[in-house]
């Protein structure tokens, strides 16, 4: 089914969902762009699993609204089951059987003729480079194997939406690269991805805005360098070379490097143990110039120059108290349950 022209592929209005005592979601409030890949940041058990079911008709809201291309997820289900993909934490395919089988009977699940369903397959297990071990049993599938198969799953109808559920959990670097490269392909042949992660570099490299959940509310939300910037500038990172015949740089050559900062910048700077490095809040980007200046009147010689943004560790660090990769209790058993969508 071909989403309606919508602005907005997903919003979401004070959603709430509790089980028995632990209100696993809290109020979220969330609106996706058409056309984009939007990060949802947070440790286990903030929300993020949670959230996602509700807006995939897995769970009921108990109290809020979401809509999925102006679809309301509770009063429209069906509509809504046909404009989105999910695939969850866990792969959610049947590992008796070959990638080839288990991608057939999803399509044919799906309303696909045989021939489609054997098309479609070959299509994609060719575009998730799967095609060598097409007939080989999942059960002798690496991890990253399994994932790539379970995102082919998902786009068997080629959806409009795509729910990707920590995607990347598990995975070794080289592989999470190429689920990252197969995201951005979804977005570029025209996909919208909705995609929760606790990898912070995850969530850097490939959404375009970012909502960090905690605890089942959203603390913060905006593009990456807002939320960089929303904590502080960029800091000017400096490293004085050593005095001529020596492997240390001299306290005089420190403390008057330290005096110009705070001259020509305006602000002061710190240190690090040795001497050899001093940091400045960049508030004034211009007169990173004029300091340079200064520094090479009195003498004094750099060996590196950088200019560091704050990072996302820092500002979920900031924005809730704990980093993301604080281990909390599964928020419900849904939080290592699969995801699937009824056909």
């Amino acid at each position: 089914m071909t989403a309606t022209r919508n602005e907005w592929a997903v919003e979401a209005d004070g959603l709430v969902k509790a089980f028995g005592e632990n209100r696993a979601v809290d109020g979220v409030d969330l609106r996706v762009a058409t056309g984009s890949v939007y990060g949802v940041l947070g440790p286990n058990g903030a929300g993020k699993t949670t959230t996602i079911s509700m807006l995939a008709t897995l769970l009921r809201p108990d109290a809020g609204r979401g809509r999925i291309f102006g679809h309301d997820v509770v009063k429209e289900p069906h509509v809504v089951r046909q404009l989105i993909g999910v695939t969850g934490q866990y792969a959610s395919v049947d590992e008796t059987l070959s990638a080839t089988e288990n991608l057939v009977i999803f399509a044919r699940l799906l309303g696909l003729s045989s021939s489609e369903a054997r098309r479609k397959t070959t299509e994609l297990l060719e575009r998730f480079g799967l095609s060598d071990a097409a007939r080989r049993p999942l059960a002798k599938f690496s991890g990253g194997m399994r994932r790539r198969l379970d995102l082919a799953a998902s786009l068997i109808a080629q959806p409009p939406l795509i729910f990707l559920d920590e995607p990347t959990t598990g995975l070794d670097p080289r592989t999470r690269g190429q689920m990252w490269d197969t995201i951005r392909e979804l977005v570029r042949t025209g996909s919208t991805v909705l995609l929760t992660t606790q990898y912070l570099d995850e969530a850097d490299q490939l959404a375009d805005r970012i909502a960090v959940i905690d605890r089942g509310r959203v603390v913060a939300e905006g593009t990456a360098d807002q939320l960089k910037s929303s904590i502080g500038t960029s800091s000017l990172q400096l490293r004085l070379a050593a005095a001529a015949g020596s492997d240390a740089v001299e306290e005089a050559t420190t403390e008057t490097a330290l005096r110009l900062i705070e001259r020509v910048l305006g602000v002061p700077g710190t240190r690090s143990p040795e001497g050899s490095r001093i940091s400045a809040p960049m508030t004034d980007a211009d007169r990173v110039t004029d300091l340079l200046i200064a520094l090479r009147g009195e003498g004094i010689r750099l060996v590196e120059m950088s200019v560091q943004k704050p990072t996302l560790d820092e500002v979920f660090l900031t924005i809730t108290g704990h980093d993301a990769s604080g281990q909390g209790a599964p928020e419900h058993p849904a939080e290592t349950a699969e995801l699937e969508v009824a056909a």
